[in-house]
């Protein structure tokens, strides 16, 4: 609440609210009733984290890092882009904007690759997630961006050339997993959780609700959604009648529907009735924050981890379900790839050329 003192025959109120303002705000009313009536109001908005535009301090955008700052602060970014960003500010974020260019832009590209090796799509991902933060920039004229210099970047650009590799001692590429379930090991995971039980060193792991436990392993392997979208699904999101699930909570941060099989349907309808209201599966409270949606996330990773190596497929992760699943949409239907898409929640074809490969092959049995 703000503080008021009087100076003279005017009021002073004072305002702060730490990770709100930058600094104290200072405000001088003539009338005590006046500055009371404001001040109720800015406190009210402030309470709300919201600034007013005559209040907010003028920052001069200078750097990557400030211009991401802003960015982050003003726009509507989706989650993955802001942990990127985080990494390029870290990089490469005292970089004055009047030197970013075509020059500088091949020079970042090629320091990723000879200095820091990282992968072709983790280039890609910074390039990309540091363009549209610029875009944004330009519209809002805050910089001047005349040749775009992440726009215009060549394809293939962030792929190893003989000299990257060279000057790096490595090549790194995209490893795209297409791990399967291979003939037994299903029927393997499923025994070890219907066990319940986890060897440790010091003394067992008791699996809790390994009904849930089992019910989001199938549900992963019959729909191709996402662990965090999966663990999140509430009551409100279930349509059994019309089986499918709303996910207004994904990666991409685009919503879907997605159709459930028969398996799924029961799976879903099972923990519906069972959960009456909030979230179908026990280890999420409905908190939205991104350090307790990642300690979950961590935690369900860990605990499936440990399920497979039990099982005698180590080198299982739990996002080869997905894997799984959209394979068999390829392999088990006729739907066409864009349908696919469509309950994958894919957003590049590129992603997807990969499981066409399947269907070819399915094609070619049936050729004379």
């Amino acid at each position: 609440m703000a503080g008021k003192r009087q100076m003279g025959d005017k009021w002073q109120y004072t305002f702060k609210r730490s990770g709100i303002l930058d600094k104290p705000l200072y405000l001088t009313f003539s009338n005590e009733s006046e500055g009371d009536e404001y001040a109720r109001k800015l406190d009210a908005l402030l309470d709300r984290g919201i600034v007013p535009t005559e209040h907010q301090a003028v920052n001069r955008i200078t750097t990557i890092e400030s211009l991401i700052r802003q960015y982050l602060r003003d726009a509507h970014v989706k989650q993955k882009d802001i942990e990127v960003l985080n990494t390029v500010s870290k990089m490469v974020g005292d970089k004055p904007l009047t030197l970013i260019n075509a020059n500088w832009v091949d020079g970042w590209i090629t320091d990723m690759k000879r200095i820091h090796k990282l992968k072709p799509a983790t280039i890609r991902s910074k390039v990309g997630a540091l363009a549209r933060c610029t875009d944004w920039g330009t519209r809002k004229e805050l910089i001047v961006a005349i040749d775009r210099p992440l726009r215009t970047l060549p394809e293939g650009y962030a792929n190893y050339t003989e000299l990257d590799s060279k000057l790096a001692g490595t090549t790194k590429t995209d490893t795209e997993r297409d791990r399967r379930l291979e003939p037994g090991e299903y029927e393997r995971i499923v025994a070890v959780i219907e066990k319940g039980v986890l060897p440790r060193k010091l003394r067992p792991y008791i699996i809790e609700d390994k009904e849930a436990v089992r019910d989001i392993f199938d549900l992963a392997l019959e729909s191709a959604m996402r662990l965090r979208e999966m663990y999140t699904i509430t009551t409100d999101q279930s349509n059994v009648d019309k089986k499918t699930v709303f996910l207004d909570r994904t990666k991409n941060g685009s919503k879907r529907q997605v159709p459930l099989s028969s398996v799924a349907l029961k799976i879903v309808k099972r923990r519906v009735e069972n959960a009456k209201q909030g979230a179908i599966f026990p280890w999420w409270n409905g908190d939205l924050s991104q350090a307790y949606l990642k300690n979950t996330s961590n935690y369900l990773s860990h605990l499936f981890a440990n399920i497979f190596e039990e099982a005698g497929c180590g080198d299982f992760h739990f996002h080869d379900c997905r894997h799984e699943a959209i394979s068999r949409l390829f392999e088990r239907t006729t739907l066409p790839a864009e349908s696919i898409m469509k309950i994958s929640g894919h957003i590049s074809h590129r992603m997807m050329m990969r499981y066409l490969a399947l269907r070819g092959s399915d094609l070619a049995e049936k050729l004379w």
